[in-house]
């Protein structure tokens, strides 16, 4: 599912188990439902959150996080 269709499925989920007419047996159900929804999205948003660092990372710093090889002879020589 994408973000906006779980967090719409989390507000009907929130809106059930607010209303005290759900049935003890469907409350734990839509609970558990909710539980699983609420760690898709955490995974979901921890990846974009990475990509948007990734991407927001001056290309100096990323250049810099690479090993620098260079020849054993070169080294000797400076």
């Amino acid at each position: 599912m994408s973000i906006e269709t779980d967090i719409k499925r989390m507000e009907e989920i929130t809106a059930k188990l607010k209303d005290n007419q759900t049935p003890l047996e469907e409350a734990i159900k839509l609970f558990e439902e909710g539980v699983g929804i609420a760690e898709a999205l955490e995974k979901q948003l921890a990846s974009m959150e990475r990509k948007v660092e990734i991407l927001l990372t001056p290309i100096e710093d990323k250049e810099s996080t690479e090993p620098h090889l260079e020849s054993f002879g070169a080294a000797q020589r400076d």
